[in-house]
């Protein structure tokens, strides 16, 4: 395992959104000694799977796993990051929206939700109302969005269980939390990401929401 590398990990349907989202990529600053890597995956049968795919494959420590429609627009990310995740050892994955609370039937516009981002898409929800202030600039949550999902760890992707496009991300944070690490989210006074999402079809998400209520219904 490399610990000073960062390897950005992207399933892509779109070569398009894959373009632009290396764009901003390639602005972001690099700590000094450490180095970057981007690992688009394409035709993956499932995003738990491609996941699985890019982890085993990639030596780097910190992965940021990401959707092609997520443009990171703050130019210090990889520093924020790193200095998360050095200042507590036990925090595992770090998001930008996530849920301080999952609410029992797994739909997370049911409940409370923080963080930030630009979203691009006017009919989904506005995350301006995703803020807040706390002194040490990170809150815990029990699980983020899917947009942007960084690590300092490598589980395993459930990808026997979420062999689809939903709810591999509300899963990976339940592993992540039952190996006993640490969700966060940071304060953004400005978001940090631009999410350009397209409508998205939501079929099988319900199959998906119901193996994740018995699979982790001991968490809930």
């Amino acid at each position: 395992m490399n610990a000073k590398k960062f390897c950005f990990i992207i399933c892509v349907k779109r070569e398009d959104y894959l373009k632009e989202c290396i764009f901003y990529l390639e602005q972001l600053k690099v700590p000094e000694g450490y180095s970057m890597q981007i690992q688009p995956i394409r035709r993956a049968a499932s995003m738990a799977g491609g996941y699985n795919m890019a982890m085993q494959a990639s030596d780097a420590k910190y992965k940021i796993y990401l959707h092609q429609d997520c443009f990171i627009i703050n130019p210090n990310f990889l520093y924020d990051l790193l200095m998360i995740f050095e200042n507590d050892k036990k925090i595992g994955m770090v998001g930008v929206v996530g849920s301080p609370n999952t609410p029992p039937d797994l739909l997370p516009w049911h409940g409370e939700r923080i963080g930030n981002t630009y979203a691009m898409d006017v009919e989904n929800t506005d995350y301006n109302d995703y803020s807040y202030k706390l002194t040490d600039g990170l809150k815990d949550v029990e699980c983020i969005d899917g947009m942007l999902m960084a690590t300092a760890f490598d589980l395993p992707w459930r990808e026997d269980l979420f062999d689809g496009w939903d709810l591999y991300d509300l899963s990976q944070c339940f592993e992540f939390r039952k190996a006993g690490y640490r969700i966060v989210v940071p304060e953004q006074t400005k978001p940090w990401v631009a999410h350009d999402s397209e409508t998205v079809s939501l079929q099988g998400f319900d199959k998906f929401r119901l193996i994740a209520m018995e699979e982790y219904k001991d968490m809930l």
